[in-house]
């Protein structure tokens, strides 16, 4: 297996930025998934799932390790409290932009992605705590890996994959270490997939049911595998992915 694409998203559920060459320490891919967006009136983590405008917005690490964020209208915030006033403007509500590390995000879900729209009493919505120093969804995944073989014709941009490789499949590397560049990875689980792969996202990506659809009927609703880092050290484009042991 060879990497083809690399990709770091520093806010959650924002767009993220590809890279030809990263850092992975125990966190996973510097940078990736250490700030999200809250709400202030329920604590959750927003995430594409319920705040779909999430996705029209963009963010890139800087060399000073803070985030910059676009938003749709070109504006970028010039500081963290600026960032949180004009998203809450922008969202309709009162949201603070907060990095990893003060406890763990709490994030929600439609139990029917067919029917998001139910009311809160016909269909409540699932909760559930992540990890305390990052604001991936599983404490099981610090790296997210995906096959171009595996993603037909989709964008892969509505997986939101860390490592995206050529080769075959990456389910065969569930269970095993994998040495990629200078670093290792344990890989820990398949991914299962929700609504955030349906949703639409700039750049000609439209919503898109019928994705999920897919996935769950004929891929058993798992796309990708999540890995954690055993071995700190750098990946690029071209490595070569090789099962250890």
């Amino acid at each position: 297996m060879r990497v083809e694409q690399l990709w770091r998203y520093p806010v959650k559920s924002m767009q993220g930025e590809r890279l030809e060459t990263a850092r992975l320490d125990r966190l996973g891919i510097a940078g990736d998934r250490q700030w999200a967006v809250v709400d202030l009136t329920s604590g959750m983590t927003l995430t594409g799932r319920r705040e779909p405008l999430l996705l029209w917005a963009s963010a890139a690490l800087q060399p000073d390790g803070n985030v910059q964020i676009t938003l749709p209208d070109g504006t970028r915030p010039s500081s963290s409290n600026d960032a949180s006033a004009r998203l809450s403007a922008w969202l309709g509500r009162p949201v603070e932009l907060r990095r990893a590390g003060g406890g763990s995000g709490t994030y929600e879900i439609a139990p029917d992605f067919e029917h998001e729209d139910f009311s809160v009493d016909a269909a409540p919505w699932l909760h559930w705590d992540g990890p305390t120093d990052t604001y991936h969804d599983s404490t099981q995944t610090r790296v997210s890996i995906g096959s171009l073989d595996e993603l037909r014709d989709w964008d892969p941009r509505r997986f939101r994959f860390n490592v995206i490789v050529s080769g075959g499949s990456a389910r065969p590397l569930e269970g095993k270490r994998v040495g990629t560049g200078s670093t290792e990875l344990e890989v820990v689980k398949p991914i299962e997939r929700c609504v955030m792969t349906t949703r639409a996202q700039p750049g000609g990506v439209d919503r898109d049911l019928g994705v999920l659809r897919t996935i769950i009927n004929d891929l058993g609703n798992q796309l990708g595998v999540g890995a954690l880092v055993v071995h700190e050290g750098q990946i690029g484009i071209g490595d070569e992915l090789a099962v250890q042991g």
